[in-house]
Parts: C-alpha cells; sequence; structure tokens
C-alpha cells in the first residue's frame, strides 16, 4: 500500500467514527471512499445507507450495509464522501468519477456532510478541469455557451446526460459556479461551495487533521 493509499484509509477510518449507531448514511464515491466502506461495516453499526453510484452500492452491499433510495430515507444524518481538490476556504471540486450530481444531492441532503481526503488533495487554489454534466439536447451548443470546455469519453451518467470537463479560468470559484448554474444545458457541475460542507478530514505524515466548517453558513 503507497503512502498516499495509507493517508485515504486514515481518513476514512477517522470520519467512519463519526457516525452513530442508527444514523442515516450518504455513502460517497471514490477510492476515498472504498477505504470507508469496510472501516463503517466492521464497527457493526445499525445504519441505513443511500449510495451516490451503483459502484459504491454494490461495493456497500457486498460488506452486507444496508442500502436504500435516498427518496426512502429522507434527510441524513451524515454523508461521507471524497474530493478531487480542496482549498483554504472550503470550496470544492469533485467529479473525477462523473458521480457529482448525485454525490451533491446526498451532501445537500445531509446534516453533517463531511468530506475526507488524502493530503495531496489540499490546493492553495483550484485549478481546471471542472467536471460537468450536460444534457444531450443541444449539447454543442452548451458548450460552446460555458466557454472552454470539452465532451469527456466516458459512459453517460445514470441519468443518461453526458459528462464534460471545463478548463477556463478558476480564480474566482463563486462566479464560475453561478456562471455554470446559470448556463442552459448544464445539469450540474464539481464545484461545491464551503456551506455545504461540516467537516473535512485530511490525512497526511503526521496524522489526521480536522477541519470544522459551518454547514448552511454563507461564504
Amino acid at each position: 500500500m503507497t503512502e498516499i493509499d495509507e493517508q485515504k484509509r486514515a481518513s476514512a477510518e477517522a470520519a467512519a467514527l463519526l457516525v452513530k449507531d442508527g444514523d442515516r448514511v450518504g455513502l460517497g464515491t471514490g477510492s476515498t471512499v472504498a477505504y470507508l466502506l469496510p472501516a463503517l461495516a466492521a464497527r457493526g453499526l445499525s445504519l441505513r445507507c443511500a449510495a451516490t453510484s451503483s459502484a459504491t452500492e454494490h461495493a456497500a452491499r457486498e460488506l452486507e450495509l444496508a442500502v436504500e433510495e435516498l427518496d426512502e430515507l429522507g434527510h441524513l444524518d451524515i454523508a461521507i464522501d471524497g474530493a478531487d481538490q480542496i482549498d483554504p476556504d472550503g470550496w470544492l471540486v469533485k467529479g473525477g468519477g462523473a458521480a457529482h450530481t448525485h454525490e451533491k444531492i446526498v451532501a445537500a441532503a445531509s446534516a453533517r456532510f463531511v468530506v475526507i481526503a488524502s493530503a495531496e488533495k489540499v490546493v492553495p487554489h483550484l485549478r481546471p478541469p471542472v467536471p460537468l454534466e450536460i444534457l444531450r439536447f443541444g449539447a454543442r451548443e452548451t458548450l460552446a455557451l460555458i466557454g472552454d470546455a470539452r465532451l469527456r469519453d466516458v459512459p453517460a451518467s445514470p441519468e443518461g446526460n453526458l459528462i464534460a470537463d471545463y478548463f477556463g479560468p478558476l480564480a474566482d470559484p463563486a462566479g464560475l459556479a453561478a456562471h455554470l448554474a446559470g448556463t442552459p444545458g448544464v445539469v450540474d457541475h464539481g464545484l461545491f461551495e464551503p456551506r455545504m460542507v461540516s467537516d473535512i478530514l485530511i490525512a497526511g505524515p503526521g496524522g489526521v487533521e480536522h477541519r470544522e466548517l459551518e454547514k448552511g453558513a454563507p461564504k
């Protein structure tokens, strides 16, 4: 196991300790969440989970974690997910695995959204690409309205939409998020605002750093 893998596992195991018996839990997607699932299963808690991807759902069921549809669970007590980039203000870029729309819905549905990451995911400022989910209808025009964006050669999203990436300037995350959200044809983007996040657990050589944010607070 590499040092980065060890850090991913450490942040995931620290997050698993934040989950309480009886919680309704949102499960993210990606390589760090892959360490979270066995850590949760090992605790033997009675949990009801919602998964952000079919891969996560399958892995969770293999570990005998109870997975249900988000609409069946309603509001979640806690959701835990990884990130591709984390800036000093708590802005995130997510969606390298093309699950960012589901991940954002689950994060918004949770009372507490916990981000887990290895140290290399912390950056002084966000940089492209920013993942996008866009409608098939008029996709070429949507990309032109966005600016420097291009389709990614990957399978469609669970809803059958296309996955693309934005490669333009990223000095102003809030401004870019507003631009992308206001562009017709963009289903969602991979910029997560700090007000969506409650906790960030970053594992490095010296252990796990726990940053606490105020979910819902304007930034």
